[in-house]
């Protein structure tokens, strides 16, 4: 008899929660909301409340907000995010409640009131914070508001609103207040991720978006998610979710996976990696006078700059046949019939030759030889495009010497050659061996760093 009255019971309660619930699913009634609350207090006036650490509200002040987030696909757990006005919002804040499926009493778009007197605020970053005190080691900070009392403190208006997500883009993240929903056009996720589910099972896991920019943003998922599972999308297209903020990185969290309409083609490949056979070594510098003020000098001959993204100037020290040091020179754009100076000691380079390289590196690197080593410039695809030289031999005493001198390319030559050809430079060094000058070089009235002669 006990067990039938329990179950008469909770049935009962079932009904009477379900009747009070606001959702497609069911079809609340409309009086499972509150008209009578009014808002005297702003986002911005919550300032004037925070103090060091979590703070009590004792003040009879009620807040009104616009929920933007959602639990219904578990991507949010007891974090209701609230922006101050329906449209274009400049400022969101972080409700913490302890109750679970709250979407079913407050969904997106849901206008609400909440009774701050008794709650916690706090601050983390941004993001200030309304819930409960949380003790940790004897230090209080802002919790998730128990979900017996959420009812207490949060009320639904009975106004109807419609939340409109702020449009922006990647770049302006930056001047778009945190904790609000916004829209990003022209999104795909990148190549390295499809393929890939939108999250690790049981782990809130990055994902990364990014536009025909290649200008990349996070994607926050949990691996709790109803569509952890599920792969990602491989189209292009809107995102909506909520922008938050980890430190100093925006990241989007969205509500469920319709936030993600990515049905267009994705964006064109961008080719930023190019070869040229008119890249070559220009001048190398090991001055007699100052080691400080040795270089490289590279020189494109072509009627257009070339990107320099992936090529890579490799030197092998004496007769090693296995590379010695590299540098990377991707980041720089070599302008058409211009050169690019690489020195490993920028200011002494500065110093004696009254201007700074286009590359500092450091000692030890293809910039830095004294005279008896062999180099290779490498474009991205890994093809020698251009040799001093010749690997495996020590250049002491051959006719690729330029110890306390100076090795520069004739005028007429206009492109790379893989190998190694005396009659294309003039050699100066100490010894005059092979067929070279003997002829020491001091900075910096021997050397032409930036010019081609």
């Amino acid at each position: 008899m006990k067990n039938i009255l329990f179950g008469t019971i909770v049935g009962f309660l079932t009904i009477i929660v379900l009747s009070c619930v606001d959702n497609t699913d069911f079809g609340a009634p409309k009086e499972n909301c509150n008209s009578d609350l009014i808002a005297n207090i702003s986002f911005a006036g919550l300032d004037s409340l925070l103090g060091d650490g979590a703070v009590q509200i004792h003040q009879d002040l009620v807040v009104e907000g616009y929920v933007v987030s959602s639990d219904r696909a578990g991507n949010f757990f007891g974090e209701m995010y609230l922006q101050d006005t329906p449209t274009n919002p400049s400022q969101g804040i972080l409700l913490q409640i302890d109750l679970r499926d709250f979407h079913l009493f407050f969904p997106v778009n849901s206008k609400v009131l909440v009774k701050l007197k008794g709650l916690y605020i706090g601050k983390s970053g941004e993001t200030i914070k309304l819930g409960s005190a949380f003790t940790s080691f004897g230090n209080v900070s802002v919790g998730r508001l128990p979900s017996l009392k959420v009812m207490e403190h949060v009320f639904r208006s009975c106004e109807e609103v419609n939340v409109e997500p702020n449009l922006t883009t990647i770049s302006e993240l930056d001047s778009i207040p945190v904790n609000t929903l916004v829209s990003l056009e022209g999104l795909e996720v990148v190549d390295r991720e499809l393929r890939e589910t939108y999250a690790i099972s049981a782990e809130e896991t990055e994902r990364h978006l990014q536009d025909c920019g290649e200008n990349e943003l996070v994607l926050l998922n949990s691996g709790y998610a109803d569509f952890q599972p599920e792969l990602l999308p491989e189209g292009n297209g809107t995102v909506t979710g909520v922008l938050i903020m980890d430190g100093k990185t925006p990241q989007l969290v969205i509500r469920d996976v319709t936030d993600l309409e990515l049905i267009n083609e994705r964006c064109p490949e961008i080719i930023t990696e190019f070869t040229s056979t008119q890249i070559f070594i220009s001048e190398l510098a090991d001055p007699d006078n100052n080691a400080g003020a040795r270089f490289v000098e590279l020189y494109n001959s072509a009627s257009e700059p070339l990107d320099l993204n992936l090529w890579t100037l490799r030197r092998y020290t004496n007769e090693n046949t296995e590379i010695s040091s590299t540098i990377d020179l991707s980041g720089f754009i070599i302008g058409a019939n211009s050169t690019l100076v690489i020195s490993p000691n920028a200011p002494e380079f500065e110093l004696v030759y009254g201007f700074p390289p286009d590359l500092g590196v450091s000692t030890n690197s293809p910039a830095d030889s004294n005279g008896d080593d062999n180099l290779e410039l490498v474009d991205p695809f890994g093809t020698v495009i251009d040799v001093f030289g010749r690997i495996g031999e020590d250049g002491s005493g051959t006719d690729h010497e330029f110890e306390d001198g100076r090795a520069v390319r004739n005028s007429n030559i206009t492109e790379g050659n893989v190998v190694y050809t005396f009659s294309e430079w003039a050699i100066f060094n100490d010894t005059g061996d092979a067929g070279t000058i003997n002829q020491p070089q001091n900075a910096p009235q021997d050397f032409t760093p930036g010019l081609r002669d």
